[in-house]
């Protein structure tokens, strides 16, 4: 007997896992539930929370998400090669590369040969840049503490705890990272 389809217009964001779930648990009863619904559940919440921030904070200054990862690197570091910044942010050089020829552009970072080798790129901010990124912080932050804010203080320390424990266990089983 086929199995009744779902309404997929009754389908959103998150019953999806629900349904998810069920169809592969039915098809493939040796996939484990527990292990899907949190991988599905947390990267869906980590979808949700940067699209907010980018949506709310980055966007309206012009930024993407990986725009505002590039400065928040390079705000803390100081001046830092390129490289380092990619590894940092979790992204590929090319891309900080395409990013940084349209920060630079607007006046928001300096880019100079790194005198030790000249092939590599140093990256600082400008004075609009540190002004810009400080100010963007500070939004974002405060919508961090909004997303938080659900949770008691305790329970974030949990969770925070959980995340930690979560990715350093990732060494055992070789995953792949950006590095």
């Amino acid at each position: 007997m086929p199995q009744e389809q779902p309404d997929n217009e009754q389908l959103h964001f998150w019953s999806f896992i629900d349904h998810a779930l069920s169809r592969t648990t039915r098809e493939l009863p040796d996939v484990d539930p527990l292990a899907m619904r949190l991988v599905l559940s947390l990267h869906r919440a980590a979808n949700m929370l940067v699209y907010d921030l980018e949506s709310t904070v980055h966007r309206p200054r012009g930024w993407s998400w990986p725009g505002f990862r590039v400065l928040f690197v390079v705000w803390l570091t100081g001046p830092v090669e390129a490289k380092k910044v990619a590894e940092l942010s979790g992204m590929s050089r090319a891309a900080v590369s395409a990013l940084v020829a349209t920060l630079e552009r607007d006046g928001l970072l300096t880019k100079e040969r790194a005198p030790h080798d000249r092939r590599a790129v140093h990256l600082g901010l400008t004075d609009q840049g540190r002004d810009a990124i400080t100010a963007a912080f500070r939004e974002h932050n405060a919508r961090e503490k909004e997303w938080a804010g659900s949770l008691s203080a305790d329970e974030q320390a949990t969770l925070v705890a959980l995340l930690e424990k979560l990715t350093a266990h990732s060494v055992h089983f070789d995953a792949r990272h950006r590095a």
